[in-house]
């Protein structure tokens, strides 16, 4: 029947509200099928998220908005397939066949936070149900073994006549770090390309297997080792950590330029050390400044993904090896940095979708 379109189905399933839904997992192209008959209405669509996010309370709610919406048809029967959208890429499927999602978590500066968000945004994708891995990029100053409580040593053997390693795993995430290889107190004196080399050994011949996201935790900064690490890595993306203050911001933008310059996509800006809420009174305080990072985001036109307060706990589970994410799992930080790992996996679908003609799906009526 000619009143029951792909569109008005989209516009059905977009008013549904849940804690655990992002609407803008929905585009133009997530309803592949809408096939009408008699008064059964049966809808078949693609939401990019892990398959144990759709909850039968999600699903009911589908039904009953489009329900809602098209009164005449009493059975709506859902055909949900539950996926993330793979970065099409020749470099990446080479160097990396089994990972769909590279990205890069930079600072302009040093100072900000960037590796805390790192490990946080890792465990929470992880804790959402997707196949998570973490390299350790910052080739000079390593702090993942640190902050994920790992003093192990990767496997290392040989297969088809190479030497290849085993990553490690803490909190769901396979992790892969300099680290992991040297003595704490050894530092890492190389030039650019040898830490390059080291980052794309780290691709190379580590057996990731198959991973949703592969996060890179980048050195600070935007000189020549960031440059050389970002034309290395196959990138489907990066996120950009600052702080309120303007020093930050300033360094902020260079980053993001640097990443404009080599076509690599900026998925937003996550805005680290917000605000603090004093425990006695609830009292909320910007000590670095107020709305920095959503500023930034909107003069540079990249979505704004999140702020982050300022909590001594944040800093305890990073140097007790305990993630907030996963050690307080219901403390606001943890909400905070889930919502922002949340975000941060709708934009990278919505590029990934807007980018791959294969996945385009026509939205005429029908």
């Amino acid at each position: 029947m000619s009143d029951v379109t792909k569109s008005g189905i989209l516009y059905s399933l977009k008013k549904v509200e849940d804690p655990d839904f992002n609407k803008n997992y929905l585009l133009l192209n997530s309803v592949k099928n809408v096939e009408v008959k008699q008064d059964t209405i049966t809808v078949n669509f693609v939401l990019p998220i892990p398959a144990n996010k759709l909850s039968d309370s999600l699903k009911e709610k589908f039904s009953e908005a489009i329900k809602k919406d098209f009164p005449a048809y009493k059975n709506i029967i859902l055909d949900i397939e539950t996926k993330v959208i793979p970065h099409q890429n020749a470099k990446k499927n080479s160097l990396l066949p089994g990972v769909k999602n590279t990205i890069a978590v930079a600072s302009g500066k040093g100072g900000v936070g960037k590796s805390t968000v790192a490990v946080n945004l890792a465990v929470a994708l992880a804790k959402d149900g997707a196949k998570v891995g973490l390299i350790d990029a910052d080739i000079y100053g390593p702090s993942i073994p640190l902050m994920l409580g790992i003093n192990e040593k990767p496997r290392i053997y040989q297969s088809n006549g190479s030497m290849k390693m085993s990553p490690l795993e803490s909190y769901g995430v396979k992790l892969m770090s300099i680290g992991f290889l040297i003595d704490d107190n050894t530092p890492v004196i190389w030039r650019g390309p040898m830490a390059s080399g080291a980052v794309k050994q780290f691709m190379t011949d580590v057996e990731w297997e198959e991973l949703d996201y592969l996060l890179f935790d980048m050195p600070p900064g935007t000189g020549d080792i960031q440059l050389t690490l970002v034309q290395t890595i196959p990138l489907t993306g990066a996120v950009i950590v600052t702080t309120p203050q303007e020093v930050s911001l300033v360094d902020a933008r260079k980053g993001l330029k640097m990443f404009s310059r080599v076509n690599v996509p900026v998925f937003g800006i996550i805005e680290n050390m917000s605000y603090f809420i004093a425990p006695d009174t609830g009292k909320k305080y910007d000590i670095f400044g107020l709305g920095g990072g959503e500023k930034l985001a909107l003069e540079l036109e990249v979505p704004f993904l999140g702020g982050i307060p300022i909590d001594p706990r944040i800093r305890i589970g990073g140097d007790n090896g305990k993630p907030v994410v996963y050690d307080l799992p219901d403390s606001e930080n943890s909400k905070v940095f889930v919502e922002i790992a949340r975000n941060l996996a709708a934009q990278v679908n919505i590029t990934n979708l807007s980018a791959s003609p294969d996945l385009e799906i026509s939205l005429g009526d029908e």
